[in-house]
């Protein structure tokens, strides 16, 4: 058991506290509290009642996670917190375990502080818990010395209040505090602690130690103030300090009997003083070296402040385009999904439409078989033309023989033969349209209703093999007449303007046909027939879809599927465009006029009438072998023409309104020139046949006495029995007697009046 090392009574303490510090698992404790503990044991616990030992954990502000992440407490439920708190509470309280080996039997107290500042802890401690003497440990040496964290127990000292005691225990010395001034208490060499009070202490009369003793409690006070984080003063300052102090010391070397005098302990205050000053020495040059180097640093910072901002801004930069890449790379990504999923639902779509398509192309397929059958017995069943058998058509062109060949289109060979007594113009189609018979048989059904005095009648058709029964037109094509072929006469002027109202007649039926206009497409002078009366009537109506792609060059052009006509007659627009409309037919319309006026070839003939006429001298152009021609009448066709032609269909004027009836006034002005003409030259009335009522032109003597047109009594007589057309009585005998004379006389007339071609009676 220590003795008591107070001089004199100890105080009178009812409870000791003493402040220890300690890691959890430590089973020896911290030097400094184990020291402070033995110094209460041996000194203080033999005259109070109760220990308590205390010390500071830190505050509980996150929880480790299992990952070796943190937690914010206030992210936790506080029954969690709390059971932490509870474990974490158990393992410092192994921080007591030396210290209490260290108390042996007493019966110690513990108490757990929770704060990050201990200072503030035990300050907090000791007012709230009116704590009378409180001991704390320090690992400084000398209390006059100051190293890095060791400024605690001092601030404590310092701060707590009046009716609190603190102690600081050092290796060397024990600190108090009392009326705010710190007493040095050197501790005896027996390893106990020795103490005194500053109320207990000395008073020195010596003025020499006074002084000494003054300077050096000031030395010690600046120290310890130091310590405690009071700053220190100028450099001047703590020379003149310690200059006073050394000077004190010299003058006290040199009195001998003085220094006979000094106090033992003075002896080393002075030799601390000195060593202190050798210390402040060596500062003051480590504190210039300290500043240059922060002058230094403080340039280095400044620099890498600098270039702190400046990656800083590089940074900021990179985030603010890796954000906006990012966002582009979200749209993209959006506008990805949303081009896939559009992908998606094409290919659904197409999927769909794809069989939807199948199931159509099937229904479709099975009403058009359905529909071809009904057509197929519709047409076989149609009453409306006459149908012939191969076998027919054979016999009549006996075997299709090349001497009855009048032709070639197109469409085919053109046969003149005879079927059912009557002379017809059989048109055979070629082997390579076999493929369009069922376009052949909707054509033939539209055809077999067209009835028109201006389009050729078809008679029959052979579905077999494609044949189209046609009458017989005995004058041929308008072609013929126009390049005068195989000996044809030139066409007087009147007959020329009749031809050209009785196409645009015929055009106009075809064009107003019901529910469809017919669109004849291969409109031209071959195409236009005339009968033994020089009436004309249109040709090859609807076959211009059933040409044969091996037709001449010569007779018609065919481009493809879609357009179909002959060059020089067919209509820009419908070249350029492929689409066909009425006033496609037109365009052939004017080029025709154009022939039937100048009788040239049409190629460039448009630009030539064109020039002529803007020029007016449209009547050098005029067919020479025509004589007296109307030329205002002329002129005016040439005009009408040439509108027809235009290159635009929307430049062309309309057939019904505005050609036909211009066209109608010229044949009427042109009409009653004729019979002015016709009633000068007026031939004889016996040179007309009483049966057709036309100038004969093989005068034949009947058994009645009467002279008929040789063609016309033979049929009379085989219709009508032998019965005279003049008298109605029956004829003793069925010889003709040829009338050279009237024959002579009629051509002779014919050659003087120059109308050598025959015209009806009293019509035009």
């Amino acid at each position: 058991m220590m003795s008591n090392v107070f001089d004199g009574a100890p105080p009178d303490y009812s409870s000791i506290s003493v402040a220890v510090k300690g890691s959890t698992g430590d089973t020896v404790g911290g030097a400094a509290s184990r020291r402070a503990v033995r110094w209460a044991v041996d000194n203080l616990l033999p005259h109070i009642d109760r220990l308590v030992l205390v010390h500071v954990m830190p505050t509980v502000t996150t929880i480790p996670s299992p990952s070796g992440s943190k937690i914010p407490v206030e992210d936790l439920e506080e029954s969690v917190v709390s059971m932490y708190k509870q474990d974490l509470r158990k393992e410092f309280e192994e921080v007591f375990v030396p210290f209490n080996k260290i108390c042996g039997s007493i019966k110690v107290e513990t108490l757990l502080l929770e704060h990050d500042d201990p200072a503030k802890a035990l300050l907090k401690y000791i007012s709230d818990s009116e704590v009378e003497c409180l001991v704390i440990g320090s690992c400084s040496p000398s209390f006059l010395t100051r190293k890095k964290g060791q400024e605690m127990p001092l601030m404590v000292q310092g701060e707590a209040p009046e009716t609190c005691e603190v102690y600081v225990i050092a290796k060397d010395r024990v600190l108090t505090k009392s009326t705010n001034q710190l007493s040095p208490v050197k501790l005896s060499s027996d390893s106990s602690y020795r103490f005194r009070t500053p109320k207990r202490a000395e008073a020195h009369t010596d003025p020499f130690n006074r002084t000494c003793s003054d300077k050096t409690s000031l030395a010690a006070s600046y120290m310890i103030h130091a310590s405690t984080g009071i700053r220190l003063g100028h450099d001047e300052q703590v020379r003149s300090i310690l200059g006073h102090n050394i000077v004190s010391t010299s003058n006290m070397q040199l009195n001998p009997g003085a220094n006979m005098n000094t106090p033992k302990w003075q002896s080393n205050v002075m030799y601390e003083i000195e060593q202190l000053r050798k210390q402040v020495q060596t500062t003051l040059c480590m504190y210039k070296q300290a500043c240059e180097e922060l002058v230094h640093k403080q340039t280095q910072v400044q620099s890498l402040s600098y270039e702190c901002i400046k990656d800083t801004k590089r940074v900021i930069s990179a985030l603010e385009k890796e954000e906006m890449l990012r966002k582009e790379a979200e749209e993209e990504k959006q506008k990805h999904l949303k081009a896939v999923k559009e992908i998606e639902d094409a290919k659904s779509m197409l999927a769909k439409e794809f069989c939807d398509r199948k199931l159509a192309e099937l229904n479709a397929l099975q009403q058009a078989l359905k529909k071809q059958q009904v057509m197929d017995q519709l047409l076989l069943s149609d009453s409306r033309y006459r149908k012939y058998t191969k076998e027919e058509i054979v016999a009549a062109t006996d075997n299709f023989s090349l001497s009855k060949i009048i032709g070639e289109g197109g469409y085919g060979k053109v046969y003149k033969c005879s079927l059912d007594h009557t002379p017809v113009a059989l048109k055979v189609r070629r082997p390579d349209t076999i493929e369009k018979k069922q376009e052949f048989l909707r054509e033939i059904s539209v055809l077999s209703q067209l009835r028109h005095p201006h389009v050729v009648l078809l008679l029959g058709a052979c579905p077999d093999n494609g044949c189209l029964v046609y009458e017989y037109m005995d004058n041929g094509s308008l072609d013929a007449h126009i390049s005068r072929k195989k000996g044809k006469p030139s066409l007087p002027w009147f007959i020329r303007f009749k031809i050209i109202y009785e196409t645009a007649c015929g055009l106009a039926f075809l064009h107003n046909s019901k529910p469809e206009p017919i669109v004849h497409r291969d409109l031209k002078p071959g195409n236009i027939l005339l009968d033994k009366n020089f009436v004309s009537k249109i040709g090859d109506v609807g076959l211009a879809k059933l040409i044969s792609e091996e037709a001449p060059e010569s007779v018609t052009v065919y481009r493809n599927s879609t357009i179909a006509g002959t060059l020089y007659y067919l209509d820009p627009e419908y070249q350029r465009t492929g689409t066909f409309r009425p006033k496609s037919d037109l365009y052939a319309f004017g080029i025709i006029i154009f022939q039937l006026l100048t009788a040239r070839h049409p190629n460039g003939l448009l630009f030539c009438v064109e020039d002529a006429v803007k020029r007016g001298c449209f009547g050098e152009m005029l067919d020479g072998s025509v004589r007296e021609w109307p030329m205002a009448e002329a002129e005016e066709l040439a005009r009408i023409a040439i509108q027809c032609s235009q290159l635009k269909c929307r430049d062309r004027p309309d057939l019904d309104t505005q050609v036909l009836p211009a066209l109608k006034r010229i044949l009427e002005s042109a009409n009653s020139r004729l019979k002015t003409e016709q009633a000068k030259a007026r031939p004889p009335s016996h040179y007309y046949c009483p049966i057709l009522k036309e100038i004969m032109e093989d005068p034949q003597i009947a058994a009645d006495g009467f002279t008929y047109e040789g063609k016309a009594i033979k049929a009379w007589i085989q219709n009508n029995q032998n019965v005279s057309p003049v008298t109605k009585n029956r004829l003793r005998h069925c010889d003709l007697t040829p009338n050279h004379t009237l024959k002579s006389a009629i051509q002779e007339w014919r050659s003087r009046s120059g109308l050598d071609l025959p015209t009806t009676l009293g019509s035009f």
